[in-house]
């Protein structure tokens, strides 16, 4: 990269990020998700708007080819890493009682039936308009149903923190679902992501030098080493951690904190690489292993030895709070800014397919939740609010229609639709949530039996 690349690429950084970091801020003042806002920065500053006034610009600035665009793809990469691993890291809830019963209800429906009804839709009439040139009737169908099935963790916990209803019976609830469906969807997703880069040509990892081209042999591989991947992750990784933290050797935990977990990040990464499995499954994973790691042992057992680290828990706290702050700063929005850049809406974006598959994927979570919490014992006002939360599809929605366009699993048109779904979902779930919040706080708790009286009107205003 000459100093010509090294200046058109800090430009189109720049302007970037003040252009993502002001949406943003404006979504917020308009009591919206954030994140939409940096989306629709980059919007604006691609081809489906200012790619109509200055094409010019757009291609100055955000190139296809050659050094700058490789720079842009490389901090879209680890932008998306961090987001991943904040987001594992969202990864536990503890609920007991009622609230685990109206969650696994909720989970189980949510979860199954508008999966089925999406991988459905591709295997009876084939993978048509949504596949892209390495997408299989099987991977488009997984896609398919993952995009209908989906809620986004980080989307619904920053709506519910600003408005004070997170440590709600709802509140409780909606995490226990949404981190259900969410391991069980990334799981799904490692494994369509390992089938479309199965023998592919810049393919890594075990299974690309030793496995075979069958798509059976590598949907059975995909499939177990995921599954033992995330497996182990819960059952013993924060344990791993905690260790190796607590390590009189590692030096780097007393060092700085913040190094060392962004060093066990990409190291988890380089495993899950070396694996086969995509890097966003490995950086999800890392999450879950660290934040759970950091919590104290339920034995207060000390099977590491004790360090600084391990005596400071403020520090880990702080070590955190840090890597929110400068991933969401700088490396986050320009993730969510690049892939608004990334959709060419003028060309791409059928109003008739975008307008068929929003309707059918909240109709059918929507049935499917508002089913379950009903069934569960939940008030039909309580069971809306549950339906409308969990259709937030947020960053869990865009990363799958990120990850999958970039492995050339769906086209260009659906990558389109489902980040514009997962825009729209987002911003209607808040909207919902901010009139229902007075009612979902308080003061008396919603989970209660089919016979009593919904909340009034004046509750609910």
């Amino acid at each position: 990269m000459g100093a010509t690349e090294t200046v058109r690429l800090l430009a189109a950084l720049t302007t970037v990020c003040v252009v993502a970091h002001g949406c943003g801020f404006l979504f917020a003042a308009l009591r919206q998700p954030p994140v939409i806002g940096e989306i629709v920065g980059g919007i604006l500053l691609g081809p489906s708007f200012l790619g109509l006034f200055a094409p010019g610009a757009v291609s100055a600035l955000f190139p296809t080819s050659g050094p700058v665009a490789h720079g842009l793809d490389a901090l879209h990469q680890l932008g998306q890493l961090l987001l991943l691993f904040l987001a594992g890291a969202e990864l536990r809830v503890r609920a007991g009682g009622r609230e685990r019963r109206t969650g696994a209800a909720v989970a189980t429906a949510g979860l199954v039936l508008p999966f089925a009804a999406g991988a459905g839709i591709v295997l009876l009439t084939g993978p048509g308009r949504f596949a892209g040139p390495a997408g299989t009737t099987v991977t488009t169908a997984l896609v398919v149903g993952l995009a209908m099935a989906v809620a986004a963790i980080p989307v619904i916990s920053r709506i519910m923190m600003d408005l004070g209803i997170m440590d709600t019976v709802f509140g409780r609830i909606v995490l226990m679902v949404a981190v259900v469906e969410d391991i069980i969807l990334y799981v799904v997703l490692a494994v369509v992501l390992g089938l479309a880069q199965a023998g592919a040509e810049q393919s890594v990892g075990l299974w690309q030098e030793f496995g075979s081209t069958s798509l059976t042999a590598s949907a059975l591989y995909f499939t177990g080493v995921s599954l033992v991947f995330v497996g182990l992750a819960l059952a013993r990784g924060a344990r791993w951690y905690r260790w190796l933290a607590g390590h009189r050797a590692n030096v780097l935990a007393r060092r700085s904190p913040v190094a060392f977990r962004l060093v066990f990040l990409l190291a988890v990464v380089l495993l899950s690489l070396a694996l086969g499995v995509n890097t966003v499954f490995g950086a999800l994973v890392a999450g879950i292993c660290a934040a759970r790691g950091d919590e104290p042992e339920p034995d207060g057992g000390d099977r590491g030895g004790r360090s600084r680290e391990r005596q400071e828990p403020v520090r880990a706290a702080q070590a955190w709070e840090a890597i929110r702050q400068f991933a969401q700063s700088f490396f986050v929005p320009v993730f969510f800014a690049l892939v608004g850049v990334r959709l060419d809406l003028a060309r791409e974006f059928d109003v008739w397919f975008f307008t068929w598959f929003l309707l059918l994927a909240c109709g059918v979570k929507t049935l499917s939740v508002w089913g379950a919490a009903r069934l569960a014992g939940e008030t039909p006002a309580f069971a809306g609010s549950l339906a409308l939360a969990l259709n937030a599809r947020g960053t869990l929605g865009v990363i799958l229609a990120g990850v999958t366009h970039q492995a050339e699993v769906i086209s260009d048109g659906f990558f389109a639709v489902l980040v514009l779904v997962s825009v729209l979902t987002s911003q209607a779930a808040g909207y919902w949530l901010a009139r229902r919040a007075p009612a979902l706080r308080g003061p008396k708790p919603l989970s209660v039996h089919r016979d009593a009286p919904d909340p009034s009107p004046a509750e609910v205003s």
